[in-house]
């Protein structure tokens, strides 16, 4: 790797090696728009050596107890160097510094468990002898690795959800290449040279970066590769899995998370942690607060304590401890964000708090007044928007929390078991928080959609089984 007038240039990663490469990408410092690294934009052949790499690296020994050990250092170097770290990603991604050093953290976690989880991948007995003519039969199943896993991953939670591909990745006994954004790479890169550093044998991890269109492009059609895990967008998931044909993939893609707000709702709690969880990362989380539903009879309290405490939050300097809100991850971004918003006002909806844009920071925005076809309620924001509006009955709320092309998460609010047990039967999404809003998650829960959100599980053990493969073994005694 090279140094150029103090930015540093980081190479690929393939076969154990760093691979410098004459054409490079900016990397910017999202808050003052200046070019804070750059990364090597891979060719074609590099993409082919980097699957080749992970290929043969499968026929070299890597036991269970080696990949537990290899992931614990890993996560135990990322706690290290939490503060570090941190600013990395407040540069990259423009997320707030303690919010990024919590990333980093969640990081580490998620190492954690994927070592852990590496020594329990388990098969069962299977009762083949219970059938008619196998009575001296008996079997078990067992799950091996599936091969080359290629990771493609997004900008917005750029270390975390890296790790959440690459660490159960490893721990089954695969081997990856991983393609990280191309506007937050860096993070990646250094986990890269972490993974190396914790002795991961060569060719378990291969690092290509570059324009996803393209690099993404080669590696869908590399048929070596066996299996996608890809964090995005619809349009980009769906395109994915009409390309790889028979092989798996693995999609958490997009929402438009809704939380209902019932009567009986603590309403201070509820408009707190909603508003909250609207804006942070501003906005571009997959499970962020974009639609609340509040019951009519509690609406007009609910929505002054959120704009109480939306209008608190500060924007600003990521680095700086007092700024709850960063820039947005491009300016063109923003734009459409302030586009959208337009739009809702034109057709009718009300700015009851920001509305505003300058530059790559768009204000934490609440609508009401809307409806359910508008832009900002129909499709997926990805910015620090969120739409509130009122409901009356509970099969009404239910219906249009559902009716949506997405179905991630979602939240209600509510002590009434009744009611609680009715949405959990009737919500169609892949996780339903109770008593908190949808942005809530762990790192080894499952997590996952339904509908456009995706196909398939994250959280280490979950993953681990999509990437596996099961096999039965049956005895003829």
């Amino acid at each position: 790797m090279s140094t150029q007038t103090s930015v540093r240039t980081y190479g690929l990663y393939i076969n154990g090696e760093w691979r410098e490469k004459s054409q490079t990408d900016d990397v910017l410092n999202k808050y003052t728009q200046e070019v804070s690294a750059k990364t090597a934009a891979a060719e074609k052949q590099d993409v082919i050596d980097a699957v080749d790499s992970a290929k043969k690296a499968l026929k070299i020994p890597f036991s269970p107890y080696d990949r537990y050990s290899v992931l614990i250092k890993a996560a135990a170097t990322l706690r290290a160097r939490q503060d570090e770290l941190g600013e990395v990603l407040a540069k990259e991604v423009g997320k707030p510094l303690a919010e990024c050093k919590g990333e980093v953290g969640r990081a580490a976690l998620t190492l954690e468990v994927s070592a852990e989880e590496a020594k329990r991948i388990h098969g069962e007995g299977v009762p083949v002898e219970a059938a008619p003519g196998s009575e001296k039969r008996q079997a078990f199943t067992r799950r091996f690795p599936i091969g080359v896993v290629a990771a493609i991953t997004p900008f917005n939670v750029p270390l975390n959800l890296v790790c959440h591909k690459i660490g159960p990745a490893i721990a089954a006994g695969n081997s990856v290449v991983l393609k990280p954004a191309e506007v937050t790479p860096v993070s990646a890169i250094i986990l890269t040279e972490i993974m190396e550093e914790a002795g991961l044998p060569a060719g378990r991890l291969n690092l290509v970066t570059g324009e996803g269109a393209t690099v993404g492009e080669w590696l869908i059609s590399n048929q070596d590769v066996n299996m996608f895990t890809f964090t995005g967008s619809p349009r980009v998931g769906q395109y994915i899995r009409e390309k790889a044909g028979l092989r798996n993939v693995s999609l958490e893609l997009g929402n438009n998370s809704a939380t209902i707000v019932h009567s009986d709702a603590d309403v201070e709690t509820a408009a707190t942690l909603a508003a909250q969880k609207s804006f942070n990362n501003a906005g571009q989380v997959c499970i962020s607060v974009q639609r609340v539903y509040v019951h009519e009879d509690i609406y007009e309290r609910f929505l002054a304590k959120m704009k109480e405490v939306t209008e608190s939050l500060v924007l600003g300097d990521p680095m700086d401890e007092a700024t709850d809100i960063g820039p947005m991850i491009a300016e063109r971004e923003a734009i459409r964000v302030e586009n959208w918003v337009n739009e809702a006002i034109e057709q009718g909806a009300t700015i009851e708090s920001g509305g505003k844009r300058d530059g790559v920071f768009y204000q934490p925005t609440i609508l009401s007044n809307v409806n359910d076809d508008m832009k900002v309620c129909r499709q997926e924001v990805f910015g620090p928007v969120v739409a509130v509006s009122t409901y009356r009955s509970e099969d009404d709320v239910i219906a249009r929390v559902n009716d949506s092309e997405y179905g991630l998460q979602a939240g209600l609010f509510t002590n009434d078991l009744a009611f609680t047990l009715k949405a959990i039967n009737e919500v169609h999404v892949g996780g339903l928080i109770i008593n908190d809003t949808s942005g809530y998650r762990v790192d080894h829960m499952p997590y996952g959609g339904v509908k456009k959100s995706g196909t398939g599980k994250e959280g280490p053990r979950y993953a681990i089984e999509e990437m596996t493969e099961e096999k039965i073994v049956v005895f003829n005694g």
